[in-house]
């Protein structure tokens, strides 16, 4: 059963994103890591690009696939996660945790009102 942590809000694309006042940590879920299996090469957005809501903005490629990532929100890219660009296991084992990609400042925060709930998210994925 795929791990879906409550302080969360998710894309339908599978990107989770934690909120802490007007920043967002962007990654993708537990549910998603499974899907790809062995995850490695991620490739991040630099820090200061700008980017909208659902604009392809990092890509993951795992053994079986490679997979653009798309951004749940809009803003200013802060931080990229160089930890999960040097070991991209960290997407399998740590996806909550040291697994992040990005961190972003955000534009519109109303955007956070569009994503799925943990409950709907499990609902999507067949959790629930």
């Amino acid at each position: 059963m795929a791990n879906v942590p409550s302080d969360l809000k998710y894309a339908k694309t599978h990107e989770w994103v934690r909120v802490s006042g007007n920043l967002a940590t962007v990654g993708i879920t537990d549910h998603a890591q499974h899907e790809l299996t062995d995850v490695v090469f991620v490739e991040l957005p630099g820090v200061g690009r700008k980017i909208k809501a659902g604009d392809a903005c990092a890509v993951v490629e795992s053994v079986k696939t490679a997979n653009d990532i798309y951004s749940p929100v809009s803003g200013e890219v802060t931080d990229a996660n160089k930890l999960v660009v040097a070991d991209p296991a960290l997407v399998n084992s740590e996806p909550y945790a040291e697994g992040w990609f990005y961190k972003i400042k955000l534009s519109n925060p109303a955007e956070l009102n569009a994503l799925l709930t943990p409950e709907q998210y499990q609902v999507q994925i067949g959790a629930a």
